[in-house]
């Protein structure tokens, strides 16, 4: 019997391990395709060290955020409010009464402050969505529309600038020519890989993303970790939010506009399935560097923002349509 089992649950781990391989090369097709027009019709302008550092600059942030909502969208779930949270996030993270104790302290307060914020309002929507059993769409809404809003109080729709000096050296640094921030996301999406493909949290997330009754059933504590999902959300969206502030020297209601949607549309044609139980960051990874590059592209060619939408909108349906055939393909 032993024999006749194993074959049989291995056929299917090892067709969506080819499945998954063939659609981040298929990623890396498109990557390189947009390159080569970049190259054709921007030349040096784009092929410049300077502009790929700025492009990777650009990724930088929203991929953290990116990162994070891999993880919750695998787990079943999604966010509407990462942008409002970024915006919250840098705010408090900039206001005069913190910037006067990171005087005192350090700049280390600036950053613990807005990634402390990004977890507190994770946690809300975790609560809400887990326990107070509300959809995640209108829980996440409810707290895009209430962080922006408390943001825009907190700055009387001020942009607030970051005079700190340490905060400004530490993380305006760049080390070998290149922004800490881009070291900074290197090392969420390596850490992001080894959380949700080696470890039992990601075990656990794939697992109540594709059957929340039977990961129950197997002792996996649904609630507690949905929580926790939300939360590591949270995090990256202050972690984002001090990248941000690090790049702009502000903080600002303003700041994560659209984001939401930047970040749920790279999860998707990443291969993320939107009804969750399966998740990838690499996908993720190569998802951020498309659309970042596209807007790139468009932007050196001085096209209007209202065609990059149109050209982001026709992406994520194609990729929608693509998981939708390999799912049937699978079932």
């Amino acid at each position: 019997m032993t024999g006749s089992v194993q074959p049989t649950t291995a056929a299917p781990q090892k067709r969506a391990r080819s499945l998954g391989v063939a659609r981040n090369l298929g990623l890396v097709v498109a990557l390189v395709l947009l390159c080569v027009v970049g190259l054709v019709t921007a030349g040096d302008r784009f092929a410049s060290t300077n502009n790929i550092i700025t492009v990777l600059s650009l990724a930088s942030a929203i991929g953290v955020v990116a990162i994070g909502m891999t993880f919750v969208i695998t787990g079943g779930g999604i966010d509407l409010s990462v942008g409002a949270i970024v915006a919250l996030s840098s705010v408090w993270a900039s206001t005069t009464g913190t910037q006067a104790m990171a005087g005192d302290v350090g700049w280390i307060v600036i950053a613990t402050t807005a990634i402390g914020v990004g977890i507190a309002c994770g946690v809300i929507n975790g609560v809400l969505i887990a326990y107070g059993k509300i959809v995640p769409f209108i829980a996440t809404l409810a707290m895009l529309a209430s962080a922006r809003g408390l943001a825009e109080i907190l700055a009387d729709r001020k942009t607030q600038i970051i005079r700190d000096q340490g905060f400004r050296d530490a993380l305006g640094a760049r080390p070998f020519g290149v922004p800490v921030i881009v070291f900074v996301f290197a090392a969420v999406v390596v850490a992001g890989w080894f959380l949700l493909n080696r470890t039992t949290f990601g075990r656990r997330t794939f697992a109540v993303g594709g059957n929340t009754e039977a990961a129950r059933l197997a002792g996996i504590k649904v609630q507690r970790h949905t929580v926790y999902l939300y939360a590591l959300l949270g995090a990256t969206c202050g972690l984002a939010a001090v990248m941000l502030m690090s790049r702009t020297q502000t903080g600002s209601s303003t700041h994560g506009l659209m984001w939401e949607l930047d970040a749920i549309a790279a999860v998707v044609i990443g291969g993320t399935l939107l009804s969750g139980g399966r998740g990838t960051v690499v996908g993720t990874l190569l998802g951020v560097l498309i659309f970042t590059t596209l807007t790139n592209v468009f932007t050196l060619n001085n096209l209007s923002t209202s065609v990059q939408a149109v050209a982001k909108g026709v992406i994520i349906v194609a990729a929608v349509l693509l998981q939708q055939r390999l799912a049937n393909r699978n079932t």
